[in-house]
This record gives C-alpha cells, structure tokens and sequence, in this order.
C-alpha cells in the first residue's frame, strides 16, 4: 500500500522545514566547530603562557586588510621567529586618513589553516569595535605564542612559518562576533596555556 497524497505533503513539508533550520543554524554551527578545532584558521585565546619554551623555532608572517573602510592598515614588522611557547609581541599600524570618524572592528586568522589550534593570542585588538578619529594614527599590539602541542602534531609539527592575518572591517556592516569571548565561545575551556 502506498502513502496518501498528504502523508507525502507532510514529509515533504517536514524535510523543507528541516532543511531551512539548518541553513539557518549552519553559520553558529560552523563558526562553533571552527572555533573549538581551529579549523579555517580560528586562532586560540588564551589567558596565561605555557610553562615550556622549546629550541624549535617558527616564524610569523604579518599579514593587514581592510574590507570596506578607508583605512590605511599595516603590520610594523613583515616577520618575527619565535621560539615554540615564547611569548611574541607585534605591532599593527591604523591610520584614518579622512576628514570623518570611522568605527570599524578587526577579525583575524592563521595560515595554513591547521595552525589555527595551536596560535594562541594572549592580547588583541580584535573583535570589539574601535572609533579613529579623522586623521589619527594608532599603533595596535598582538601578544601571542605558538602552543608547545604543535610539536605533538605530526603535520604541524613541520611547520616553519604561520601567517597572522586581520581584516578591519566597517562596524555597520560588520556581522560577525562582536566581542572577544563571543569569538572564543567553548574554545575558552579548550585553549591550551
């Protein structure tokens, strides 16, 4: 015996309906995965250093975007080689060269992507929103290390550079997290240091 014409109407309004939760769940959902696995470069936040600083070395490339604004934005260094679980400080530079107020945020990732669990950001200017002021020049800091678990990954543990890349981008039409531990979510129990 076969289904009636509204037994196959309501599967098929079910599946559709289904279907939609899930577009709309998938962006937190994959941004929830990235996150906690570092998957696509999503960095760690953490709140202390490790405890051991290895002789391996990496060197960190400096990486500065805009999307939408006029801002003129660089990294202060092209590269640094620190030590696996040393601390790191680089400097980005921010000038609003024009004559109104722009209020942006910056979002950030790593390169290759699977580096992204073990760069660790200890400060950072990301994710909350800034205000520049016509003409003003600031200089942004970026406290991080390499977690010593890399060593641990047998593909990462080959690495020899990491790229650190932001992108500011114009707060109206910003739509991603809005604050640091928005950003971090369940990465915050997960982060290693």
């Amino acid at each position: 015996m076969g289904l009636s014409n509204r037994a196959i109407a309501g599967i098929s309004t079910a599946g559709v309906l289904g279907m939609l939760s899930l577009a709309f769940a998938a962006e937190p959902l994959y941004a929830s995965f990235c996150q906690i696995t570092g998957f696509g470069g999503t960095t760690r936040v953490a709140t202390k250093g490790p405890s051991e600083i290895l002789d391996q070395t990496v060197e960190i490339r400096f990486d500065a975007n805009v999307a939408d604004t006029q801002l003129l934005f660089r990294p202060l260094q092209a590269t640094e080689t620190v030590k696996i679980g040393q601390h790191g400080l680089a400097f980005f530079e921010v000038t609003n060269p024009t004559q109104t107020e722009v209020h942006v945020i910056a979002s950030y990732n790593v390169t290759p992507h699977y580096a992204g669990p073990y760069f660790n950001k200890l400060e950072c200017f990301c994710f909350s929103e800034r205000i520049f002021a016509p003409g003003e020049t600031r200089k942004l800091p970026v406290v991080y290390f390499v977690s010593p678990d890399m060593m641990e990954d047998r593909v990462a543990s080959r690495l020899e550079t990491i790229t650190l890349s932001y992108t500011f981008y114009d707060s109206s039409d910003y739509s991603g997290p809005r604050n640091q531990a928005d950003a971090q979510g369940a990465a915050n129990s997960a982060a290693p240091g």
